[in-house]
């Protein structure tokens, strides 16, 4: 990435920052098949994305600052002391809604064809004295010292319809942990990606998987009924973590379904600042598609 990692023994407020931050809103867009693969990002997200397009549809359900394809964190997390309750976020906040502003701060971004890079400095989901399913936030500020890098390419290892999805987590030096939970990518999408996959890399094919909710160790695929549209989310494992794991759920009242792709770190002596870096791809298009390219994925991620 051309951005300036923050190394780790040093740490720095960014409560000084007084410059405005710079427009959010960028497009980049690659051609696959008889479409483009289309993807915005705005400033009401701090420069997170809002939008994938493919083929005359949306594949992101954007509507508060949660459901976006975007990555969080979260630490020390505990059954009295859930995810949560301390969760630098890309999007923004929890207390943003559906608001024209986020309270996450972008810093750079940079987008050209079919590159995007972005820099933030991520909010924590609640205020302090918000409450998740009755636990109390842990954080006491709204904006947090955690900044995130992202670099998105629509055309991954000769693949057109792959997008590589890299997230760089900054830990702040001066806050201590033990345990470290990285939501390094996730997408909401409508609820018409109602068909549930997971891919069988030894078989080389997709297998129907249930609502779940929850993590499971292969990769995910949403998909329309038809198989006309779908996306996946794959990675390989990344030393010193546990992971990739692959979460799925339904929200049925909000008519909104997600994966993810988790991985998590646990020392006894803290967890290391400064950089956590996790590379993934998302390949898009019909689900026929999307099997393919994860065929080719986990073939190239072998050798």
């Amino acid at each position: 990435m051309i951005f300036r990692c923050i190394a780790a023994a040093v740490s720095l407020s960014f409560a000084a920052v007084t410059a405005a931050p710079p427009s959010g809103d960028a497009v980049i867009r690659g051609a696959f098949r008889e479409s483009e693969i289309v993807i915005t990002t705005t400033s009401r997200l701090a420069g997170a994305i809002h939008s994938l397009k493919w083929n005359g549809r949306e594949f992101i359900d954007s509507t508060d600052h949660g459901r976006q394809l975007q990555s969080a964190s979260s630490f020390d997390n505990t059954a009295q002391a859930g995810a949560e309750t301390f969760n630098p976020t890309e999007a923004g906040s929890r207390a943003d809604g559906a608001g024209a502003k986020s309270s996450s701060r972008l810093l750079e971004i940079i987008a050209a064809g079919p590159l995007l890079r972005t820099r933030s400095q991520m909010a924590f989901w609640l205020a302090p004295g918000e409450r998740s399913e009755g636990q109390l936030a842990r954080n006491t500020a709204i904006l947090s010292e955690h900044v995130l890098e992202k670099e998105v390419r629509i055309g991954a290892r000769g693949m057109p319809n792959v997008i590589e999805y890299s997230a760089t987590f900054i830990v702040p030096a001066n806050e201590p942990h033990r345990t470290a939970q990285f939501e390094a990518l996730t997408g909401y999408m409508p609820a018409e990606f109602e068909r549930f996959w997971t891919f069988d890399a030894a078989a080389g094919k997709l297998d129907p998987l249930t609502d779940g909710p929850g993590e499971q160790p292969r990769p995910v695929v949403l998909s329309t009924r038809d198989g006309s549209h779908a996306m996946g989310i794959f990675s390989t494992p990344h030393k010193g973590v546990n992971g990739p794991s692959y979460g799925r759920w339904r929200f049925k009242a909000e008519r909104v379904v997600k994966w993810n792709c988790v991985f998590r770190e646990k020392a006894d002596v803290g967890i290391a600042p400064g950089v956590h870096r996790f590379t993934m791809f998302v390949p898009i298009g019909t689900l026929a598609d999307v099997e393919a390219a994860m065929k080719k994925l986990a073939a190239k991620s072998a050798r």
